[in-house]
């Protein structure tokens, strides 16, 4: 081997003398060059730092020299956790490109190839017998960058520049912009948001050497990348000012991996939470070899002994400074609700909150930030984790809170109660309502930061949990809304129960494990309910009590009670929902939350029709049985459903339609065109347009192929049961009146039209699409003989004949005529499926 061993003591020493200490390197290629001047070479322009790893910064050329340990046998010189965040963020709530939004962590492995140096993303989930806790070698690991080694020292150790490393698309940034554009509609103008073909452009991304910043546990840096497309969709048009290309900061962070002490704790569905998973093939036979852990902050007593005690180092969470008074007190204040729960639990001053610090980088791994992110749209906040894959230890908690959502509930508030009480304080200043709704949000999304999942059953046990999604709730004083206690103050009963069986540790001694099963035992004994996304987000899931944004112990009287107060808002909605001097233009887009005021609590109740009460149950805890919602409960569901559709319900006051018809007249807004019902954007109201996206709301619901599936299921094991006959003589005599106006008609033609989709529909099975198709055509020979006002013959004449006629009811079914766009509710209160996300709000 040629290298530095021929040269004299004398010499080497001069060498080391001549680079102030900087150590001796091989030359990367056979020469003949002295340790100085290659050294010298390699570090040229550079300063150096230490902590982590020995970098040294180039500013003038751009590289990031990072000396790395001797490769040992395998290859292997290193290991790091790797996470990825953005610095910077397009400003499109769909796309999920926030700034603070966080990738997956990975086990990074810096791997030797001769020449050559590979970044590896190794596969931790999967162990083997063999492999110990390492990874297993039989299933693949990712290379995600290959690199020069710029030169070798004498003891093995190597000289990477890590720039181009940098600028690889780790977060998975392409992908984003090109599928999560979609979100605001289907079809049409809400649905021209989605972008296509975006791909990294390595021309104009680079490595930022001034950004690198060194400590002794993590290497934290910044990247610019830009992305380009020529169709880059109306989300990032709406905001890019290089349509074609958009750049972001993405912060890369190098973190020593954690140290032993650690102890996993085994997921427990009953309780739920986000969890790490690890496939083990060294279980016993017998034994499931998937096991998941529970991620959770690493807390340990000063005292372990104790039954209280402080720690040795607190989880504190940092509120961002961009958020302004008193949006920043209001979120300190919410957040900090959760250290009651860990104080119960035996932690002493164990959680705090606290404003970021003036110069603290909130980027870097060592703070869990709270950030407070602008937004061209109202959008989600979320909660997200860095997780050692290894073991579900928290490393970091990073929560991305949106600013301009307050400003749409503070909306929501002015047309239920008057923008003339903005300011004037007390319960019904809709800012004051909107802060008690910030408390509970930054309590919520740092719950998910510290493990802690969705349970969308805690509103039916009077606000259990601050993970549930909560609608303001509404009374009625004196025949007008009012928002007195709107929303919860303070953690729940189920939050408590779930820091004590996440972070509790039993005393010294005591198996942790066995402890806590004990403990999601007595929870479950409790009678506390727990459902969290897969079994609630959807509008056709099947457990009665898990829904988004619903309220009250009873969903089907809390129906019947809230569709009284958005009678009564309707009633007295009017110029009183603006304030002095607010363009005419606003009103329609403040009356669309008012008139959807049921949306997500028709859907709480349509969930007991075909509704089964399911269980996260484990064999031996008692709960083994889920058993469908009773009968008599769901008739009367279903009775609360139809009324949603009743004319009174969906018929705008003939007052207010002088009042919602009302030019606009400025540059274009994104986020107030997509408020708005169909064709109403600067121009006249049309109130067969709000009454058919409140019905479509309901029918969608109630139709929903899996739902009628349930239906069929239990009314042939019962037949007692309600079943989809019954359902569908109830709708049509609902929507179907021997009389009518036009507004029935409305009703009725969607319903049919509904009817005619789902038994189309190929998700519906067999047997109820038969029943739908032949009580469709029952129908539509009725109407062709229907008499009464020439109107409604015509109408029931034409209809007739267009269900009846294969190609017609093909075209009709296919261009879905007259359908309108529902105003998107989320996240007003709720959203599409977009479970890729860690959390939501």
């Amino acid at each position: 081997m040629y290298g530095f061993f021929g040269k004299s003591l004398a010499a080497s020493l001069l060498a080391i003398a001549l680079l102030g200490g900087t150590p001796q390197l091989y030359a990367a290629q056979k020469n003949t060059a002295g340790p100085a001047e290659t050294a010298a070479k390699v570090f040229q322009h550079t300063a150096a730092m230490d902590g982590l790893l020995p970098v040294h910064v180039d500013q003038h050329d751009g590289r990031i020299l990072v000396t790395l340990p001797a490769a040992q046998a395998d290859g292997v010189s290193a290991r790091f956790l790797y996470a990825t965040a953005l610095r910077t963020g397009l400003g499109a709530a769909p796309t999920f490109l926030d700034r603070g939004r966080v990738g997956t962590t990975q086990v990074i492995a810096f791997r030797r190839y001769g020449k050559k140096i590979a970044a590896v993303f190794e596969n931790p989930r999967f162990r083997s017998a063999r492999a110990g806790d390492a990874a297993s070698p039989d299933f693949v690991t990712s290379i995600v960058w290959m690199g020069d080694i710029a030169g070798t020292m004498p003891d093995g150790r190597m000289v990477v520049d890590l720039s181009g490393f940098l600028t690889t698309d780790t977060l998975g940034i392409a992908k984003s912009l090109d599928q999560r554009e979609d979100t605001f509609g289907v079809g049409g103008a809400l649905g021209a948001g989605k972008g296509n073909g975006f791909t990294l452009d390595a021309k104009l991304s680079a490595a930022d050497p001034a950004s690198v910043k060194l400590f002794p546990d993590n290497l934290e840096i910044d990247a610019v990348q830009t992305y380009a497309s020529t169709s880059p969709g109306a989300e990032v048009a709406n905001i890019a000012p290089g349509v074609q290309q958009v750049s972001f900061t993405v912060h890369h962070s190098f973190v020593r991996l954690p140290g032993p002490g650690f102890h996993p704790r085994r997921f427990d569905p009953r309780i739920g939470g986000f969890a790490t998973q690890v496939v083990d093939f060294g279980q016993p036979l017998g034994s499931d070899v998937v096991r998941d852990y529970a991620n959770r902050f690493r807390l340990e007593k000063i005292d372990p002994g104790a039954a209280r005690s402080r720690v040795r180092k607190p989880i504190v969470f940092y509120v961002d400074s961009n958020a302004p008074e008193p949006i920043r007190s209001a979120l300190i204040e919410g957040i900090g609700w959760w250290g009651k729960a860990f104080d119960a639990a035996g932690y002493v001053d164990a959680f705090q909150v606290k404003l970021l610090p003036a110069g603290v980088d909130p980027m870097d791994v060592r703070y869990n930030v709270v950030n407070w992110v602008d937004r061209a749209t109202r959008g989600w906040s979320y909660g997200q984790e860095i997780v050692d894959p290894r073991t579900g230890e928290i490393v970091k908690g990073m929560v991305v809170i949106g600013s301009l959502r307050v400003r749409q509930d503070i909306q929501i508030f002015e047309g239920l109660v008057g923008a003339d009480k903005v300011g004037k304080g007390g319960p019904n200043d809709p800012v004051q309502v909107a802060l008690e709704r910030l408390r509970q949000l930054g309590a919520h999304e740092v719950g998910h930061a510290l493990g802690f999942a969705h349970n969308f059953a805690a509103s039916t046990q009077g606000r259990a949990s601050v993970m549930d999604y909560p609608p303001p709730r509404i009374r009625l004083v004196d025949g007008r809304p009012d928002l007195t206690g709107a929303y919860a103050t303070g953690i729940g009963r189920w939050d408590m129960a779930t820091v004590h069986w996440l972070y509790g540790e039993p005393a010294p001694g005591q198996d942790p494990q066995a402890a806590a099963e004990a403990t999601a035992s007595a929870v479950m004994a409790s009678g506390l309910r727990y459902v969290s996304d897969e079994n609630a987000r959807a509008d056709d899931t099947a457990q009665p009590w898990a829904s988004l944004w619903d309220d009250g112990a009873d969903p089907t009287t809390e129906l019947v009670r809230l569709m009284g107060v958005r009678r009564a808002a309707i009633d007295h909605f009017g110029l009183a929902a603006l304030a002095p001097g607010e363009p005419m233009a606003d009103l329609p887009r403040r009356f669309v939350p008012i008139w959807l005021l049921h949306r997500y609590q028709m859907v709480a109740a349509a969930k007991a029709i075909g509704g089964v009460d399911l269980s996260y149950a484990v064999n031996g805890g008692g709960r083994e049985s889920s058993a469908p919602v009773p009968p008599h409960a769901q008739r009367a569901a279903l009775d609360a459903v139809l009324g949603t559709l009743s004319p009174e319900q969906l018929r705008v006051p003939a007052s207010l339609l002088p009042l919602l018809s009302a030019a606009r007249n400025g540059s274009p807004n994104r986020q107030y065109r997509i408020e708005l019902f169909a064709g109403s954007d600067g121009s006249v109201f049309d109130p067969q347009v709000a009454a058919d996206s409140a019905a479509e709301l309901t029918l969608n619901t109630l139709l929903a192929p899996p739902r009628l599936a349930r239906l069929d299921a239990q009314h042939a094991a019962d037949p007692g049961a309600l079943g989809v006959d019954e359902l569908l003589d109830r709708l049509l005599a609902a929507t179907l009146p021997e009389r009518t106006d036009a507004l029935t008609r409305r009703i009725a033609y969607r319903t049919l039209i509904t009817l005619a989709q789902v038994a189309h529909n190929p998700k519906t099975t067999p047997g109820v699409a038969a029943m739908l198709d032949q009580r469709v055509h029952e129908t539509a020979l009725a109407l062709g003989r229907r008499q009464g006002s020439a109107a409604d013959r015509a109408w029931g004449a034409s209809l007739s004949r267009q269900l009846l006629d294969p190609q017609q009811l093909d075209q009709l079914l296919a261009k879905r005529p007259r359908t309108v766009d529902v105003p998107p509710g989320a996240p007003i209160g709720g959203e599409g499926d977009w479970m890729t996300m860690p959390a939501d709000d």
